[in-house]
């Protein structure tokens, strides 16, 4: 048993930078899609919030597996997974996507990577779309390769991002949009490096293809660092949560369908495009969703750690919602959450109670997201 808490052994996969996190003080990780994802450095999560709103880290986050979708075939498919219109994609361009089953119901939320005209990555979030992939493609019988692609992503976040980044690839680098991608110089050998990242600071990813190389390019990243006050990080819980930035398995599961989860407009609920749910998601947008994602603001001192749902409910006690992510944010002095809210209650400003696990009941305000 590792100082984790965690039971290491094959089936958790380590990744190609699982060394150095170790290394550099780690101190504790989780599992997404059954590889570690380190969760703390900093002596407190307040700590890392503001350093990472100030300066710049670097993230393990090569538990954000590519599912690579080649062929033929793999733009049928891969449309065919998601309600947002591709038909529009360019190659180098990254893109947000829903994929949905056939009831609409949340399957993923990867970033869609377009590499070529019939090749595809699918940056994905914690479930298991390699299997959903390669079902619909043998199940239809679609001429597709789908595997997971031999890549290990890792993030530089925060606003220094760009000048460290530069200062290793070039300017050229910050030339790209939001999303967007394009094949620089590392290590003596092309790497993919993608503007984007799991928070709302600037950054980029660098997709390392070739995991042998992990432990120098973290040290390429962490050396060129030092002029920038780099330190290792992860994705930080109040920066995520003030962003507005949702967790799939938290905030929304298969349970949920997109328009419920803000995503209306990347839902094209015309004919001109065929996609699995299509018909379930046009009775949801007919009849309109049931509740939907809100920020709540919450009073009292720090709450505890959300490891369970926090009841939501109105001024009489009868529940509303539940906060699935909640934290105390020390930039707006108040306890901040995020919660799927029932229609008759989801205007914003409206009054509610937040029942945290220390037995106290909260006043709380349902609030836009970001905060």
């Amino acid at each position: 048993m590792s100082e984790s808490g965690l039971n290491m052994s094959r089936r958790i996969r380590r990744t190609p930078y699982t060394d150095k996190v170790e290394q550099h003080g780690v101190r504790g990780f989780s599992v997404v899609n059954h590889m570690l994802l380190p969760k703390a450095f900093a002596a407190s999560v307040e700590e890392d919030y503001w350093h990472l709103r100030q300066d710049v880290q670097i993230w393990d986050v090569a538990c954000q597996r590519q599912v690579e979708i080649s062929g033929p075939d793999a733009t049928h498919l891969v449309q065919l997974m998601t309600p947002r219109d591709l038909r529009q994609a360019r190659v180098g361009q990254g893109l947000y996507v829903p994929l949905i089953d056939e009831h609409a119901g949340m399957v993923n939320d990867p970033v869609l990577l377009k590499l070529a005209e019939n090749r595809f990555w699918l940056s994905i979030a914690d479930s298991d779309v390699l299997l959903w992939a390669k079902g619909l493609a043998v199940g239809m019988g679609l001429n597709v390769i789908v595997n997971e692609a031999d890549v290990a992503p890792l993030a530089i976040q925060g606003p220094k991002a760009g000048q460290l980044m530069a200062s290793l690839v070039g300017d050229q680098i910050q030339l790209l949009p939001y999303f967007g991608f394009a094949m620089f110089d590392l290590l003596g050998t092309r790497q993919l490096i993608a503007r984007s990242g799991y928070s709302k600071q600037g950054g980029f990813e660098i997709y390392l293809a070739g995991g042998e190389m992990g432990s120098d390019l973290w040290d390429l990243i962490w050396d060129a660092g030092q002029l920038y006050n780099i330190k290792p990080g992860c994705p930080n819980l109040i920066e995520r949560i003030e962003g507005g930035l949702m967790s799939y398995g938290n905030e929304f599961t298969l349970a949920n369908n997109p328009l419920e989860c803000g995503f209306e407009r990347l839902c094209h609920l015309g004919d001109e495009i065929n996609y699995i749910g299509r018909a379930a998601l046009r009775q949801i947008a007919a009849e309109g969703p049931v509740q939907s994602i809100r920020g709540i603001r919450f009073g009292g001192d720090k709450a505890p750690p959300c490891g369970k749902p926090f009841p939501v409910t109105d001024l009489h006690g009868v529940p509303v919602g539940q906060i699935t992510s909640g934290i105390y944010s020390p930039r707006l002095n108040c306890n901040i959450g995020m919660s799927m809210i029932r229609k008759t209650h989801w205007d914003y400003d409206t009054s509610l109670l937040v029942h945290t696990p220390d037995g106290l009941v909260r006043d709380a305000v349902v609030s836009k997201l970001p905060f």
